[in-house]
């Protein structure tokens, strides 16, 4: 794959659709076709696959009864016909509003131009006829009309509610137009187009502005397009529209799955919002939702009157870079607000699953290994925490620092000063000893005073630590609880059987890296400890990532995990997309580059320290993923097969194989390293590609959320 090819969206199942919002001039088609013309050359140069326009925009809306008016009607005909010739030199879909005759009636219409041609026209399907509304004074409703054709610009063209228009090209995706009430109704029109494959869904609409409508619009807007499974493309009118007893804001909005991703500003005219929509994350979504597919099969009479009315898009020759928000931490969300909530949630999801499991099997003693790292951290914190809403006294808590050749002071002063923070019992074992004889018996190198540190001098301090932790189980009539994360198990990065994979409950197994440093963020905090707690806290956050089963090497440096298995940043991203929505590797190195090639671009969650604020390069980003792909596919499944219990944390998932994640044990990685190899590039020029341009930033291509 060139670097061309590689840094265009449509490349990786992106779409970008825009909605424009003209100011309009009641009753004066000449001007508005000028107006809409002028926003879609504006979206030509942005390279968007679709444009909308608003409710009988050509015509402007609230016009009343010169909308049965020969000379007006006519007008709106000659406009559309001019649209359609400019339309041969422009790369979107055009979807326009327009009052359109046809045998003796008058419809309020959506119609689809693409390079020359008029694709379709949809009437709408529900009139209002309340409050400020009297659409039956001049329409008819489009109900049952399928089949149909229609004259418009010099043309003959499809016509009816049964249109679904699909393109053929080298960038397919199927899209549907309902107008305006269609969405208000119980069942709108788009749902039935949904089920029978129609990924975007696009409503042009007038609606008047009131106080509070704006959200009720986002609301219905995100939630059709989260049951429909959908990107929901919304654009109403502005100013211009005449203001004799209504006002009219220009709301528009891009939705996907139940996320909004642009709005415009509102009580503005001449403008466009234009978002990148994942049709990629569309089509899993579908796939993996049965219910969606049995949805589908219970709506099959309906689904079959659906037309298609086809075209042509390819993608453009030039890179078209993404122009959407991509979370940097997908575990992790940048927006505060959020970030708390998130925390808040999955905090008390691990304290209430452990504390249901004590209560279960009747025990009341939690036996844990602290080692002053993040991990065996939050797990402390939960069991602590788990005793304060069994009402139980924290004692209950028996937790052990066990040192090894490479604990480090700082650590075990780190896990001793949180142990007696959080009033659990605290005690120390040192597992040398013990390390030393098996390791002896084993006749390993080290017991002869050779400095061999290979897996077994490493899984033997692992596995003791494990073995010690059981056996006080035994004596003290506790429950193990694990420590382990959720990126450690897709890794492999842990000592299978009588190591840290095995415990009797593990609070942590859902739970990645990148989030567990935030949620003990969130604990120093939240005010439930106190400042002493809270500085220990803060200074396990700054202490490297290491197992500690190797003496410092040259210059002192510890053995550091994320040198071996790469910057936890990196790998917690590809294990998302991975997992929760099945992307190929080209594609998901493709938003990698875009949420890590720049430090300086897009939001960080609050309370990342300057100095991990990384960028990765392009080169950085396959090396690395190289190694999650190798370790995820091939090596660790078995690992993974035999998980203890844990409670599962976020939408992003869990490994367990009772739950998310199923997959052979003797697999391997070959055809996503091959996909990888063959489709990203190894040219840091791509970056380059990949930024925003000048004129994208002019034009405002996204206001995200």
């Amino acid at each position: 794959m060139t670097t061309a090819h590689f840094a265009c969206l449509y490349t990786h199942d992106f779409a970008r659709l825009g909605a424009g919002v003209p100011r309009v001039r009641p009753g004066d088609p000449v001007f508005n076709r000028a107006a809409t013309l002028e926003l879609a050359e504006r979206a030509d140069e942005a390279g968007a696959a679709v444009m909308a326009f608003p409710e009988l925009g050509l015509s402007a809306y609230a016009i009343d009864d010169l909308l049965l008016q020969d000379a007006l009607l006519e007008a709106v005909d000659v406009a559309i016909a001019d649209l359609v010739e400019a339309s041969r030199h422009l790369f979107p879909v055009l979807v326009v509003g327009a009052p359109l005759r046809r045998m003796g009636r008058l419809y309020n219409t959506a119609v689809v131009i693409h390079r020359g041609r008029v694709l379709g026209v949809v009437p709408k399907t529900y009139l209002p006829n309340y409050r400020e509304f009297y659409e039956r004074r001049h329409f008819t409703s489009g109900a049952g009309m399928r089949g149909g054709d229609i004259a418009v610009g010099g043309r003959t063209a499809p016509f009816g509610v049964d249109l679904l228009f699909r393109s053929a090209g080298a960038v397919p995706f199927t899209f549907h137009v309902e107008i305006c009430e269609d969405l208000w109704t119980p069942i709108p029109p788009s749902s039935a187009a949904a089920l029978a494959g129609a990924e975007v869904l696009i409503n042009l609409s007038a609606s008047n502005i009131v106080i509070g409508k704006a959200q009720t619009r986002r609301l219905l807007c995100a939630g059709q397009s989260r049951s429909a499974v959908a990107a929901y493309l919304y654009t109403a009118a502005g100013p211009g529209e005449s203001t004799t007893d209504l006002a009219w804001d220009g709301q528009a909005g891009v939705f996907e799955c139940g996320d909004e991703l642009a709005e415009s500003k509102r009580f503005e005219g001449d403008q466009t919002i234009f978002a990148d929509v994942d049709l990629g994350r569309i089509r899993q979504e579908r796939m993996r939702l049965n219910s969606f597919g049995d949805c589908a099969h219970e709506e099959a009479d309906r689904i079959a009157r659906f037309r298609w009315a086809y075209f042509e898009l390819d993608a453009p020759a030039k890179p078209v870079a993404l122009r959407r928000a991509i979370e940097r931490f997908p575990y992790v969300p940048s927006d505060p607000a959020r970030l708390r909530e998130d925390c808040y949630e999955a905090y008390n999801i691990q304290v209430q699953g452990l504390a249901q499991r004590l209560r279960a099997s009747g025990l009341d003693r939690a036996v844990i290994g602290v080692s002053g790292g993040l991990d065996s951290t939050q797990a402390l914190i939960v069991a602590a925490r788990a005793m304060d809403q069994l009402g139980l006294p924290r004692t209950n808590v028996l937790a052990y620092t066990l040192p090894g050749f490479a604990t480090s002071e700082g650590t075990k002063a780190n896990a001793w000063a949180l142990m007696e923070a959080l009033g659990v019992t605290a005690a120390e074992i040192d597992i040398r000893p013990a390390a030393r004889q098996l390791l002896e018996d084993l006749g390993h190198p080290f017991a002869s005073g050779e400095p061999v540190y290979d897996v077994t001098f490493e899984n033997v301090q692992a596995g003791l630590r494990t073995d010690y932790l059981f056996r006080l189980a035994n004596q003290q009539g506790g429950l193990v609880v694990g420590t382990g994360d959720l990126s450690e198990l897709a890794l492999g990065w842990c000592t299978y059987g009588v190591g840290d994979q095995m415990s009797h409950y593990n609070v942590n197994a859902s739970v990645s890296k990148t989030l567990i440093q935030h949620l003990i963020r969130f604990v120093a905090n939240s005010g439930d400890v106190d400042a002493h707690t809270a500085r220990i806290l803060e200074a396990i956050l700054a202490t490297e990532i290491s197992p500690e089963l190797t003496p410092p090497g040259e210059g002192g440096a510890v053995q550091s995990t994320q040198a071996i298995v790469g910057p936890y940043a990196l790998q917690d991203f590809t294990l998302f997309y991975i997992t929760r929505y099945g992307f190929r590797p080209s594609k998901i190195a493709f938003l990698a580059l875009h949420a890590w090639g720049d430090a300086a671009r897009g939001a960080w969650p609050e309370n990342v320290p300057t100095a991990d604020r990384h960028a990765f390069s392009l080169s950085e980003i396959r090396r690395w993923m190289e190694v999650f792909l190798t370790r995820f596919f091939a090596r660790s499944q078995f690992k993974r097969s035999a998980l203890p219990n844990g409670p599962k944390i976020s939408s992003g998932g869990s490994l367990s194989p009772r739950g998310d994640w199923r997959a052979p044990s003797d697999g391997n990685a070959e055809v996503w390293l091959a996909e990888l190899r063959e489709n990203v590039p190894a040219a840091e020029s791509a970056i380059a590609a990949a930024s925003e341009t000048a004129s994208e930033q002019r034009h405002g291509l996204l206001v995200s959320r």
